[in-house]
């Protein structure tokens, strides 16, 4: 993109991930099993804490209480991740097609990367509908576990990062070593 001066700007893209978490707290079954839904809904709002920083896109995890009394919606912002309890009578569904909505026109507009992470197949096909790209609950599974295992690699003590002289033969690094110091 060109600036009124004619000097390039480079405008990075937002990347957002809304995620249907009641959803895919149905479809880890496996790996959240033991818990409580508490337990297990703060599991999984660690992990897409670690996935958000690891990665630095936008997380908004939402959980339905469309069966609650709650009678105002709960929104909480932690850096890069946002966990939303939906109002009275609201899905979840509900709230992630609206900001959706919100968000087609940065979409179309190639300025954002709205990508929705649920297992329901009709709820796949209206966000797809509406420009956002769906994630299954086992392809989020994946992304995690990556992200996890990404993170972990780097963090390791004692690890150096691999230069081309470590990759080569002590000779061949010693007659460099000799060719520098002019020998």
């Amino acid at each position: 993109m060109r600036s009124a001066r004619g000097a390039c700007k480079i405008v990075k893209k937002q990347r957002l991930l809304l995620v249907d978490g009641y959803n895919v707290l149905n479809a880890w079954k496996g790996i959240l099993s033991g818990r409580s839904l508490a337990d297990a809904r703060d599991q999984l709002v660690a992990r897409l804490h670690d996935y958000a920083g690891t990665t630095g896109q936008k997380v908004i995890v939402v959980f339905d209480a469309w069966q609650s009394d709650r009678p105002m919606r709960s929104i909480e912002e932690n850096g890069q991740i946002t966990v939303v309890f939906t109002q009275q009578k609201e899905t979840a569904d509900h709230y992630i097609e609206r900001v959706c909505d919100e968000l087609s026109e940065r979409v179309r507009a190639g300025h954002t990367i709205l990508r929705v992470a649920t297992s329901d197949g009709v709820e796949q096909t209206i966000i797809m509908g509406r420009g956002a790209q769906r994630v299954s609950a086992r392809e989020l599974l994946y992304e995690l576990e990556g992200a996890r295992g990404a993170r972990k690699a780097l963090s390791q003590p004692g690890k150096k990062k691999s230069s081309l002289m470590d990759r080569l033969p002590e000779d061949v690094r010693q007659k460099l070593e000799q060719m520098r110091r002019g020998e």
